[in-house]
């Protein structure tokens, strides 16, 4: 597999796997997957200034993700208020078929390398409870729940905020839960 920034012929494929890996949360946010819907496909047409990233293997795009960088203005800023300080990773997506493979993880991984690498402090993100698989590869590479960061985008649906801090050096500081 090989991770690298996205092509301007990559684009098709690249909504293609998103909306794929998307679609199951359809049905359970049904009065607002057409507006998600919408917004993912406005992202994804104009993801500056955000680096476009893709996973492939064997000549297929089975990934992708967004990489904003540091204080850069986030789709959705009228909603969320947000101009972060740290990077932060936007739609994450792995097509079904190569889910459990290392995609997610290979992306993410690159993401990290990126962020220490632009000497940020730290790398966030936001999701949603109904993403439960997203969040276990998050947890896994050391992210932990960042409250302050939460933002309810819609009645009774509140996108959590995580974040991975960097030390000093740019390695990771992972945190562990209590009892770990």
């Amino acid at each position: 597999m090989t991770i690298r920034d996205a092509r301007p012929a990559d684009q098709e494929a690249i909504r293609e796997v998103t909306l794929a890996a998307y679609v199951e949360y359809a049905a359970l946010m049904p009065h607002l997957w057409d507006g998600y819907r919408a917004n993912i496909l406005a992202t994804l047409a104009r993801p500056a200034p955000a680096a476009q990233l893709v996973a492939e293997r064997d000549g297929a795009i089975v990934g992708t993700v967004l990489l904003y960088p540091n204080a850069a203005a986030l789709p959705g800023a009228d909603v969320a208020g947000a101009r972060r300080p740290e990077p932060e990773v936007r739609l994450l997506a792995v097509a079904p078929a190569a889910r459990g493979r290392g995609v997610g993880a290979a992306l993410m991984g690159e993401c990290l390398r990126r962020a220490r690498a632009w000497g940020a402090p730290a790398l966030t993100l936001h999701t949603t409870g109904m993403m439960q698989a997203a969040i276990r590869v998050y947890e896994r590479l050391g992210f932990v729940r960042a409250p302050a960061l939460d933002v309810e985008v819609a009645p009774g649906l509140t996108v959590t905020g995580y974040r991975l801090d960097f030390d000093r050096a740019g390695q990771t500081t992972y945190h562990t839960k209590p009892g770990a």
